[in-house]
Formats: structure tokens, C-alpha cells, sequence
């Protein structure tokens, strides 16, 4: 049988590679028990083979670099080959020295995808889409930062456009305006926040520099020094609020971390742990009160929301209403929100109070008492010139600040009828017999007591007064005076009761 199989393979070899063109037939030939390797008939043209010279259609650099030569280098592959430089690919061999000078030498090789800094970005750079001439160099916007960005140091292939976190910002960076080379990512202040930044994830092409709320701010935030690679946007506890800030509107250059005024507070702000995004300048009630608030200078790190004993009270502070989305809270707005719990105690805790967040405990503000209401006084840290925390209309009835029935009735209800004896005795609640005589007392207390009272009544209520007037010098108390004057009394009591004003 093995020889009768072996018979038969020789002559069908022939008839198999003269019939069917191209093949390849493997043989399994066995002699004498013994095995012996397959023998490999190859196709009858040899073409195809890799190291023949000749580089088939099926071939291709990749698959044998013999007959068809090495693939070309590609741009981006991270390897600065022999063909490639700074002026050719910059994604791999790094920036050329001239690049981010501000000048766009051409003749020295430099356009918008060898130098973006010098020469701005690429036509096609910013529509949403990685194209063939760009990279992560000349186009962090559409391709993402190089993977080197953000690891501290400022490699060659980097600069101020592509990855502001480790270059710093281009020198323009911060003039209002968004000039050639600079992108939402390598320069927020001035052309914007990327769509993605405020999300609360930190993507790509997203930093401490670029994006604070999203990743927190950059280590050097809050040293006190506002370094190269912070500005007002990226760091105000350093640098100061940005002058949009406080405007009213939230701009693209402005987030709940960096301008809480105009954007409102951050979420985490007002949790008790004051988070990487936050500082004593974006949320004191978590960071507590910059080093600085309350000596009288507000400083470029400070404002009306972080220290309004400084800067004065925000635009809705003293509407009312305690509005936390605008920054406003027990330290920030202490007219709207009523003083913190710990305000009262006895103890000027510093960090988080002062002569404007609690004058109880720390004392009243230098200039309090002068009779003119002055920034930083309100109505909070000094009522003797600027008056009671009343606001009619907000739905409390601050009765302690001189709000009732009488005056605000959308706040306090209205005022139901009243007897004789009813308002006399809420006046006599405004004289103050305890002390040396003539004794103390509120006209603004009688005046809301009277002015209750329907005209019969006010007629007896009267007559029971100018009796208490007359004895009021030759009676020492109270009691007295309701003896002398019984039978005017008597006649209050008889009195009809009737509607007020009536």
C-alpha cells in the first residue's frame, strides 16, 4: 500500500502542477516506516517570493522591506528618523530653537504645522477633526496634547501653544485677545474654555491649567506668587479675579471655580472640605477667609463674595435673599443669611471671622459710628450707619428689625382688629419704667401700636396716654401710674373693638 501511494503521488504531481496554474502541493512521503519532512512544491512562478527583487502586488513595504524597501517615516510615530527634523516633524523631533519668538520665519521652515506659536493654527485646525497635516503638535485642539504634556517638564516637542501646563502660557497669553497660537486649551483667558471643560471630568487635552474646575488647580495655586504658567483665570487666589469678573455674566473664560460671582458656586463648595478646585478666594466658607480679608485693602485676590468686609457687599447682598448660587452665605453675605452659628460666642475665631462677618464677637469696623454708611459697613457689620437688615417682601417678618402688621403686612399678615385696652397696653410696652425717670422710650414702637387702632378706639387710647403723661414725673412705676389713671382705663376697657384704621 505505501508503495502503491507513492507510485500514485508521483505521477499526479505532474498532471496537478500542469493543470491548475498557480499552487502549492505538500507532500507527506513515508519509506520504510520511516517519516521524512514534507516536501513543499512551490507556485510555478516565483514572483511572489520576498528576496526575489521583484515587489509582487501582494507585497508591500511592511511585509518584505527586501524587494519593495523600507516604508517611508511617518510623521507622529514618536521616533525622529533620519528624514524627519524639527522643521518636518515637529511632533517627533521637537520644536525648531526659533519657534515661539512670536516671529513666523518662513524662510527658516516655520508655518502654521511646523510653529503654530509663532505662525497660529492650521485653516483646518479647530474643526473637531484630526486631519492628515495635523498632530498633536500643531493641533492639540483637534488631535489631543502629545503624551508628554503635563508631566512637569517642557519637553522639545512642546511649547507655550501645545502644552501650556508644562511650557507656560505664550507670551500673549492674557492680552484679551485670541491671537495666532493660542487655542481654548493652551490659553482659556483669552480664546475661551474648551466645550469639554465644566463637565467635572478632566479629559484630554484638559489640565490644571486649562481647566481648574475639572482638575483641580496646578500645585504652585495659592504659593501667593502668580508664576508664568498662572494668570487670573487659571489661579485668582495668586493673580487676582479677572477683570470681567463680577460683571454679572458668566463668560467663557470664567467657571464656578475661578469666578463663583458671576458662575455661581461650584457644587463641592459648602461640603466642609475644602477641595483642590476651591481656595480661600472661590469658597471661603469651605477654605475659610484669605490671609488678608479684613485689614481694609481689598486685594486683587479678594472680592465681594471672598471678603466683603474688604470689597464690600455683592450686587444681590441685602435684597433679602439668601442666594447661594450667587456665593452668598453666612461669612459672604451675613445681611441676607443671618451670622454664622459659631458668630456670637464670645470668641473672635480667626479664619473665619472679622469685624464684617461678626462685629458681635470681633467688634465693630473701624469708621463704624461715624454716622455715614461707608464701604465695607452694611447694614450687618454696622446697623448705628447703616441701618437694620429689614427687607420687606422676602416672606420673613424680621420683627427684631422693626417689620410688622403695620408696615410690611406681606411679610408680617395682616393686622386684625383691635380693642382700647389692646393698644394701650402694647404702648406702655414701649415706655421703659426700670430706670432713672423720665423713663425710655420707642416712638417707633407707639407709632405701630396707634396706628392699629380704628378712630373710637384712638380717641380712648388717648385719653388713657395723656393720664399716663401727667403722672408719668410724680409715678416710679408701672403700677402707679395704673392707679392714678383708673377711670380712663375703665373707659378703654369698655370701648368697642373695631378693624384697624377703621
Amino acid at each position: 500500500m505505501r508503495r502503491a501511494h507513492w507510485t500514485f503521488l508521483l505521477f499526479a504531481a505532474p498532471l496537478v502542477l500542469a493543470g491548475c496554474g498557480r499552487s502549492t502541493l505538500v507532500v507527506d512521503l513515508d519509506d520504510a516506516g520511516t517519516s521524512r519532512p514534507d516536501v513543499v512544491i512551490p507556485p510555478d512562478s516565483d514572483t511572489e517570493f520576498c528576496g526575489n527583487g521583484f515587489c509582487a502586488p501582494t507585497e508591500s513595504c511592511e511585509l518584505c522591506a527586501a524587494d519593495c524597501g523600507e516604508c517611508p517615516d511617518v510623521c507622529g510615530d514618536g521616533l525622529c528618523a533620519a528624514t524627519e527634523d524639527c522643521s518636518t516633524c515637529p511632533a517627533d523631533c521637537g520644536f525648531c530653537r526659533d519657534c515661539g519668538d512670536g516671529l513666523c520665519e518662513e524662510d527658516l521652515g516655520e508655518s502654521c504645522e511646523t510653529c503654530p506659536a509663532d505662525c497660529g493654527a492650521c485653516a483646518g485646525c479647530g474643526d473637531g477633526t484630526c486631519g492628515p497635516s495635523e498632530n498633536c503638535a500643531s493641533c492639540e485642539e483637534d488631535c489631543g496634547a502629545c503624551e508628554t504634556c503635563g508631566d512637569g517638564t517642557c519637553q522639545p516637542t512642546e511649547d507655550c501653544a501645545s502644552c501650556a501646563a508644562d511650557c507656560g502660557f505664550c507670551v500673549t497669553c492674557g492680552d484679551g485677545t485670541c491671537s495666532a497660537g493660542e487655542t481654548c486649551s493652551s490659553c482659556a483667558i483669552d480664546c475661551g474654555r474648551c466645550e469639554t471643560c465644566g463637565d467635572g471630568r478632566c479629559g484630554a487635552g484638559e489640565d490644571c491649567a486649562s481647566c481648574p474646575s475639572d482638575c483641580g488647580f496646578c500645585e504652585t495655586c495659592g504659593d501667593g506668587a502668580c508664576t508664568e504658567s498662572e494668570n487670573c483665570s487659571t489661579c485668582p487666589a495668586d493673580c487676582g479675579r479677572c477683570e470681567t469678573c463680577g460683571d454679572g455674566e458668566c463668560t467663557d473664560s470664567e467657571d464656578c471655580a475661578t469666578c463663583p460671582e458671576d458662575c455661581g458656586l461650584c457644587e463641592t463648595c459648602g461640603n466642609g472640605r475644602c477641595a483642590p478646585s476651591e481656595d480661600c478666594s472661590t469658597c471661603p466658607r469651605d477654605c475659610g477667609l484669605c490671609e488678608f480679608c479684613g485689614d481694609g485693602d481689598c486685594q486683587p485676590t479678594e472680592s465681594c463674595s471672598s471678603c466683603p468686609g474688604d470689597c464690600g457687599a455683592c450686587r444681590t447682598c441685602g435684597d433679602g435673599f439668601c442666594r447661594a448660587e450667587d456665593g452668598e452665605d453666612c461669612l459672604t453675605c451675613a445681611a441676607d443669611c443671618d451670622a454664622c452659628p459659631e458668630c456670637g460666642d464670645g470668641t473672635c475665631d480667626p479664619g473665619i471671622e472679622n469685624c464684617s462677618t461678626c462685629p458681635a464677637d470681633c467688634g465693630a469696623c473701624v469708621g463704624c459710628g461715624d454716622g455715614r454708611c461707608r464701604r465695607p459697613e452694611d447694614c450687618a457689620s454696622c446697623p448705628a450707619d447703616c441701618g437694620v437688615c429689614s427687607v420687606c417682601g422676602n416672606g420673613v417678618c424680621e420683627a427684631e428689625e422693626f417689620e410688622s402688621c403695620v408696615n410690611c403686612p406681606g411679610d408680617c399678615g395682616a393686622c386684625p382688629g383691635v380693642t382700647c385696652i389692646e393698644v394701650a397696653t402694647c404702648i406702655f410696652g414701649c415706655v421703659d419704667f426700670e430706670g432713672d425717670p423720665p423713663p425710655d422710650f420707642s416712638f417707633t414702637c407707639i407709632g405701630d401700636c396707634s396706628a392699629r387702632a380704628c378712630a373710637d378706639v384712638r380717641f380712648f387710647v388717648d385719653e388713657v396716654i395723656n393720664c399716663a403723661v401727667e403722672q408719668v414725673f410724680t409715678c416710679g412705676d408701672l403700677d402707679c401710674v395704673m392707679r392714678e389713671c383708673r377711670e380712663e382705663i375703665a373707659a378703654c376697657i369698655g370701648a368697642p373693638r373695631c378693624p384697624p384704621g377703621g
